[in-house]
């Protein structure tokens, strides 16, 4: 009997595990009309602060002795998932929904267009230095990033939720 509930606790604490793993994405890509760009802004802005602070930890962490191994793994990995969120927000929310392609014709729209292209592109870059790394000048250029393209978003889109 003690076997049979150990075995129990023990399946259900694995099913536990692979259903939190599975992946959320930012939001749908339907053409649904509800759209929270302030919040994915807000976000982005958490997990840089979020990748900072793993940083500074796994920065910290590798100066003590002895070096405690399995605390900068973890952080490491806490790293390594917020880059990653912020790569599938910029990618999956601004650039295939929010980031509309423009007509070169229209020459204001395009050049905005292009400089939204430039910012998100250079935060897909920033968070994957931050992965290879813990250069905290990778977070100030991410961060600097986010704020001219919150910036330039809210100031040149006319859904600015």
């Amino acid at each position: 009997m003690k076997n049979l509930n150990k075995m129990t606790g023990m399946l259900i604490l694995a099913i536990l595990f692979v259903s939190s793993t599975q992946k959320a994405y930012s939001h749908c890509e339907i053409p649904c009309g509800i759209y929270g760009d302030s919040l994915r802004i807000a976000l982005l802005y958490e997990h840089i602060e979020t990748i900072e602070k793993s940083m500074n930890m796994i920065n910290k962490l590798s100066e003590t002795d002895p070096v405690n191994y399995n605390q900068i793994v973890r952080w490491v990995t806490n790293k390594e998932e917020h880059a990653t969120k912020i790569q599938e927000l910029v990618s999956q929310y601004f650039l295939h929904q929010r980031i509309k392609m423009t007509d070169p014709k229209d020459k204001d729209a395009y050049q905005k267009y292009l400089h939204h292209l430039e910012l998100m592109h250079a935060m897909l870059v920033y968070a994957m230095k931050s992965k290879q790394s813990t250069e905290l000048a990778n977070i100030t250029k991410l961060r600097e990033t986010l704020e001219a393209f919150e910036k330039s978003y809210f100031h040149s889109h006319e859904h600015d939720n």
